[in-house]
């Protein structure tokens, strides 16, 4: 290994890391001011924005057991990518936090830039890296913000639903999931071998993102990124929209797993859904409650870090 591989961050220092990062990110569009100064400065030509904000914590949220540094830079901006799609605004810009522990090697952070701006180039074209923070922590940690431009639309919330409104998803359910499941069971190799699709979908979501800007113009009345299961944020966005949801007959993983980054959306009876959405289900006059062929489920599953995590580090 090349001893510029083998430099850690306290070898190298904050401002020989930084430099080494900057011409691996990617660049924003929007930006009038990029990395350098005390801040970027943005166009809003919308005069409005879109914000989110994400963390991900060794532990908890990722493994290095199971995800390379540049599996996590792609899945840190896919998964705020995704929170703007859903909004129906074009993502413009992140920022990006890191705190690792002293001993990390600089070709971490190169590795992990590398997979940021992959992402932003396949999911969203013209989205880039225009400032962070670096800092030191025993746990790594990555937080990234996420700006986007509604272009003159109104966001598409989470409570606009309306009695006999369609019920429609972009993207997959379940892959995440098992691809989890097999990660945990097998560790990265194996599980690879034995879904290679599933697996890398934990490791990079792939977010329709360009269908949150196509559900908006097509007039959807709420949407929302799934991130967390589907019966659990269906019905964030029922209570929010204080209707029920009935959805179709789908598998366990289908309804439970977490992680996919697709969007559900809702949209009139007499609109066309864009390519890329089906329709899965209906809203209809109810208190807030999801309903699956009938059925109303106990226990929706999905992803709470304050319940589901084991405390492994590894």
């Amino acid at each position: 290994m090349a001893e510029a591989e083998r430099s850690t961050l306290a070898e190298v220092g904050e401002i020989a890391v930084l430099s080494r990062i900057f011409p691996r990110l990617p660049e924003s569009d929007a930006a009038l001011l990029g990395p350098g100064d005390d801040a970027a400065v943005m166009a809003a030509p919308d005069g409005r924005y879109v914000v989110t904000t994400d963390l991900l914590v060794h532990g908890p949220d990722f493994r290095w057991e199971f995800s390379t540094p540049e599996d996590l830079g792609w899945k840190a901006a896919a998964t705020n990518l995704s929170d703007v799609a859903a909004m129906g605004a074009r993502p413009t810009a992140l920022v990006v936090a890191l705190a690792a522990p002293a001993t990390t090697p600089v070709a971490v952070l190169e590795s992990l830039a590398d997979g940021l701006r992959l992402a932003c180039d396949e999911l969203a074209p013209g989205c880039g890296v225009v400032g962070g923070d670096l800092s030191t922590s025993d746990v790594f940690t990555i937080a990234v913000t996420a700006f986007g431009d509604l272009e003159g639309r109104p966001p598409v919330r989470r409570s606009g639903a309306r009695p006999g409104d369609v019920v429609a998803v972009a993207g997959e359910l379940g892959p995440a999931a098992r691809g989890l499941r097999l990660l945990f069971e097998h560790g990265r190799d194996e599980a690879l071998r034995r879904d290679a699709h599933a697996v890398g979908r934990q490791l990079r979501p792939a977010p329709p993102i360009a269908l949150g800007t196509a559900a908006a113009d097509a007039g959807a009345t709420a949407m929302l990124d799934l991130s967390d299961g589907l019966l659990l944020d269906a019905r964030r966005l029922a209570q929010a929209s204080a209707v029920d949801l009935e959805l179709d007959a789908l598998g366990d993983d289908e309804l439970r797993g977490g992680e996919d980054h697709s969007l559900l959306a809702t949209f009139p009876p007499d609109a066309a859904l864009p390519a890329g959405f089906r329709a899965i289900g209906r809203a209809v006059a109810g208190s807030g409650r999801v309903l699956v062929a009938g059925r109303e489920f106990a226990g929706l599953g999905g992803w709470d870090p304050y319940e589901d995590w084991d405390g492994r580090l590894s």
